[in-house]
């Protein structure tokens, strides 16, 4: 090989290192760059030259610069990011929720139904005291102000989830537009053969903007040779080629608050529940906080009806001279059980008192309730005819389907041995109103004048028979509850919440630590040392510093066959 040939191998040389000292320059200089990607120079040898017996190298020359990226690590990460976002927001709304019912404070449902209880157990010792009977009724508001509070509290909370799935699905598809807008510009960059690392910085981008995608979904993506991605989400695309779609939301009612689905805009795919934040928050609104309030409801239609079955039997210290029913029927010749009432009475009957407020005396007519399934069941027009037959009581249906009760002048009517619960799915003689925790009070007739609570069995002003009664409903079996007390379905309602919370917790941490161990093994393949940088550029010198002396070498010998 002459010395044109070294001298040419030599500059290539030059050419080569001092790109290969850029390269390493670039990584220091972004050894704290959030998302960077460590490069390298991709070097390839140049064609041989035979010359005789000689097989003669001609140097090297370089073609790129490439990220040093594990696709496979990157796919991996990605999924781990996905059941981690989900995993921690799930997580975070056990937390908020466990907060929210603050059953570790004084201010909490528990205490509540214990105050309201031991006011029922003062009217039973002194039931004639006005002073125990209003504190019974303001503990019973206190007690259903605390529950229609707390149903409030979560649905807020609902309501903040349905928003934060909105700013998620914004920022999913900036990242999108993102993507689909730096495919094109990645291509073209690395379609001109470039060695300098304008595509880098652009593949680092867009590497970082999948990242944080898969937090909020569970994508996947393919290269194409071309450095083009492909996104996939589920069975769906996001960007295949030229074609891309975004998410959307579809709202809907859900337990009464307005809640979000997340589907595509082409294919119109649900998406919500694939994974990452998204899934996070949607089940988490939808599985933990309205799991919750379904237990909730639960509970306090149970409270209700088991309380109002008592007190619907019961005698207070006067009776009535009208009454009409709290709830009204979608049908007054359905059967009771069938005609839309938020609880379900059952066959049975009571008894109506018809009391004579000048004599004191008292005609008891016992009312069958007829619901066995065989026979025609009672409707509410066979209640009012049965009714109606009873000496000095009028009944009548409203215009909105409630049952209206008028006593004779100088009569009061009064009610007890209720064993159907129709008397409380009817609403009437009450002592809840509502069905929900979102709309139980306390009836309006006994907050108003404390004589209509039923304490007695009509034994006079101090019995306290139905009193005691009362005071011993949460430990009665309810068939809704599935045969357990009011008491102990709540306990272990707050009991499974506690467990479902930290074994939650546990499960994030557990993914949160798998997640870390592949960002390990990422920054160690991918991120930037700047020991190894340092060491890089000495020997790119040196190397840098012998092809110059090749040159200053051949430059010699040229002046030596000048001069001969």
């Amino acid at each position: 090989m002459g010395l044109n040939a070294t001298l040419a191998t030599a500059g290539r040389s030059l050419e080569v290192f001092s790109t290969a000292i850029q390269v390493a320059g670039q990584n220091i200089a972004n050894s704290s760059t959030p998302g960077h990607i460590r490069e390298s120079l991709v070097l390839q040898s140049e064609q041989i030259v035979v010359d005789g017996k000689l097989v003669l190298g001609t140097g090297v020359r370089a073609v790129g610069v490439q990220q040093e990226i594990d696709v496979f690590l990157e796919s991996r990460l990605h999924t781990a990011n996905s059941d981690f976002a989900a995993a921690t927001e799930i997580s975070a709304i056990y937390q908020e929720l466990q907060s929210q019912i603050g059953e570790l404070g004084d201010d909490d449902l528990s205490t509540a139904l214990s105050d309201f209880l031991d006011s029922v157990n003062a009217v039973v010792n002194q039931s004639e005291l006005s002073s125990s009977r209003q504190g019974l009724i303001e503990q019973g508001e206190r007690l259903a102000t605390q529950i229609t509070t707390l149903r409030s509290r979560i649905d807020e909370l609902r309501t903040e989830s349905a928003a934060k799935v909105d700013g998620l699905v914004a920022e999913a598809n900036s990242l999108i537009q993102e993507i689909h807008e730096l495919n094109p510009k990645i291509v073209k960059a690395e379609f001109a053969g470039l060695i300098a690392s304008d595509a880098g910085a652009l593949r680092a981008q867009r590497f970082e903007a999948l990242n944080r995608l898969s937090e909020i979904a569970p994508i996947r993506f393919q290269e194409r040779d071309n450095g083009h991605v492909d996104i996939f989400l589920g069975n769906d695309y996001l960007i295949v080629g030229d074609a891309v779609q975004y998410m959307q939301t579809e709202s809907s009612v859900n337990r009464g608050v307005v809640v979000p689905a997340v589907t595509l805009t082409t294919t119109n795919s649900d998406v919500s529940t694939l994974g990452g934040e998204l899934k996070g928050v949607v089940d988490g609104r939808d599985q933990v906080l309205g799991g919750f309030v379904d237990s909730l409801d639960t509970y306090t239609s149970s409270l209700i009806f088991e309380f109002n079955k008592i007190h619907s039997s019961g005698e207070g210290l006067k009776g009535y001279t009208s009454i009409t029913s709290d709830s009204a029927v979608t049908s007054s010749t359905a059967a009771l059980n069938a005609a839309g009432l938020n609880f379900t009475p059952e066959h049975g009957s009571f008894k109506v008192k018809i009391t004579n407020s000048l004599t004191g005396v008292t005609e008891t007519t016992e009312i069958a309730v007829n619901l066995d399934g065989i026979t025609t069941g009672s409707t509410l027009d066979s209640l009012r005819s049965d009714l109606n037959a009873v000496s000095n009581l009028t009944a009548s249906i409203t215009t909105d389907g409630r049952l209206q009760l008028d006593a004779a002048a100088n009569f009061e009517i009064k009610f007890a041995d209720d064993s159907s619960g129709a008397l409380a799915a009817l609403g009437i003689n009450t002592f809840f109103t509502g069905s929900d925790s979102g709309s139980i009070a306390v009836n309006s007739v006994v907050a108003n004048d404390h004589e209509f609570l039923a304490t007695g069995q009509g034994g006079g002003p101090s019995d306290s028979r139905n009193a005691q009664l009362l005071a011993a409903f949460t430990q009665n079996p309810v068939t809704a509850l599935g045969n357990i007390g009011i008491d102990e379905y709540y306990e272990s309602t707050i009991s499974g919440l506690a467990q479902s919370a930290a074994a939650q917790e546990a499960v994030a941490k557990g993914l949160g630590g798998f997640r870390e161990s592949l960002q390990s093994q990422r920054q160690q393949f991918s991120g930037v040392s700047l020991d190894e940088e340092a060491i890089k550029v000495i020997e790119f010198q040196r190397s840098f510093q012998a092809a110059a002396r090749i040159v200053s070498t051949v430059d010699e010998l040229f002046d030596v066959l000048l001069s001969i």
